[in-house]
């Protein structure tokens, strides 16, 4: 006899599924999804066909702005975002990497005027998959495991 063990359903919030179980904690981080109050359930190293092993986070009563959205994008670009009203998927969200991104990472570069004068950050796309930026400033590359989320 096969024996699963489920996670129960939410009535109303957001479900981050198909994250790199390597990244689960840099969502949870880049979202401050650790210092909020709402009912939270995360599983890491879950079997995935596309990943190999992915995390998922289900989080009560919370529905994520297009902001935050870019920042699941940085760290976990083939993330699905499933939102639930009344218990069912009212509307499915492919996440995707922008090409442009302004105010939302840090420069690596530490010679960069963004990093010492009030400067808001702005990057260009140079590749979506590995999620590579070039600074609009000094033109430095950051990929996505150097990469410093504010």
């Amino acid at each position: 006899m096969k024996k699963e063990l489920k996670v129960s359903a939410i009535n109303n919030g957001t479900v981050i599924d198909h994250i790199p179980a390597s990244n689960l904690y840099k969502v949870i981080t880049i979202l401050n999804l650790d210092k909020i109050s709402n009912a939270m359930t995360y599983g890491s190293n879950l079997e995935s066909k596309k990943l190999g092993s992915k995390a998922i986070i289900k989080i009560s009563d919370k529905f994520f702005e297009d902001e935050e959205i870019n920042k699941i994008a940085l760290v976990a670009p083939q993330a699905k975002l499933n939102i639930i009203k009344d218990y069912l998927v009212v509307e499915k969200k492919v996440v995707e990497v922008p090409d442009k991104i302004v105010g939302i990472a840090k420069c690596v570069n530490p010679k960069c005027i963004t990093n010492f004068e009030e400067v808001t950050t702005k990057f260009t796309v140079i590749n979506k998959e590995t999620v590579d930026l070039k600074c609009h400033y000094c033109e430095k590359i950051t990929d996505q495991n150097h990469l410093v989320i504010k």
